[in-house]
């Protein structure tokens, strides 16, 4: 499972393709999903879709947003406990990640996926919101952004939070949106300095867009 050399090969597209379908038809069917901004999305190259992060709906609506290219999702480990959870997550490309130990595998599996021109996807503030409002990002992020040179396309999702909330034993009808922000590119995180002493900064920026997005959300509603 934490083997660096079993996800080399990443997605198996079948599999990738199959899922985002199903995700799909759920998603637009009961969430009536209104996608916005994915023209932002860089076509080629290393891109990472930073979104706030309320419900276990949120990885289906990113990938379900974005469907020009794979979207690979960092995901915790213990999803890999069960033989077909462990065979799903490898096949649509998730990276395992042990909480709160700092997992090097995973970080440095992330930043050659991102190397290689591929999109992945994270929640930088680590876990589900218990109010609906958006945490602080954790650092993390901005070692993985400094070390893979990569594109961040910071992203908002609402909706998600009132129709499955952390602790939710039921799935509500309600309309989910997301919306994909402009790139911010190494030029924006530059300038905030560089080395560990900045990564806090270019977590910080990161959100600070995404509450932008949330902002410009509930102004047009």
């Amino acid at each position: 499972m934490n083997d660096l050399v079993k996800h080399e090969g990443m997605t198996d597209m079948r599999v990738y393709q199959a899922s985002t379908r199903v995700f799909k038809l759920f998603l637009f069917l009961w969430h009536r999903l209104k996608i916005r901004g994915v023209e932002n999305i860089p076509a080629r190259g290393g891109v990472l879709i930073a979104s706030n992060h309320a419900s276990y709906l949120d990885p289906p609506v990113v990938g379900v947003g974005y469907r020009a290219r794979p979207v690979h999702f960092m995901a915790r480990d213990t999803l890999w406990n069960s033989k077909f959870g462990s065979w799903w997550m490898d096949s649509v490309g998730c990276v395992p990640v042990s909480r709160g130990t700092g997992d090097i595998k995973a970080l440095k599996l992330t930043i050659k996926t991102l190397k290689e021109g591929k999109v992945m996807s994270m929640f930088p503030e680590g876990t589900r919101t218990e109010d609906g409002e958006l945490q602080e990002a954790k650092g993390g992020i901005g070692f993985i952004i400094e070390k893979s040179g990569c594109v961040v396309i910071p992203a908002y999702i609402d909706g998600s939070y009132k129709a499955h909330k952390k602790g939710a034993k039921f799935i509500k009808p309600v309309k989910i949106t997301i919306t994909y922000g402009k790139p911010i590119t190494q030029e924006d995180f530059q300038a905030l300095g560089s080395g560990r002493a900045a990564y806090d900064k270019h977590a910080a920026l990161i959100m600070e867009r995404v509450a932008a997005l949330k902002d410009e959300r509930k102004s047009n509603s």
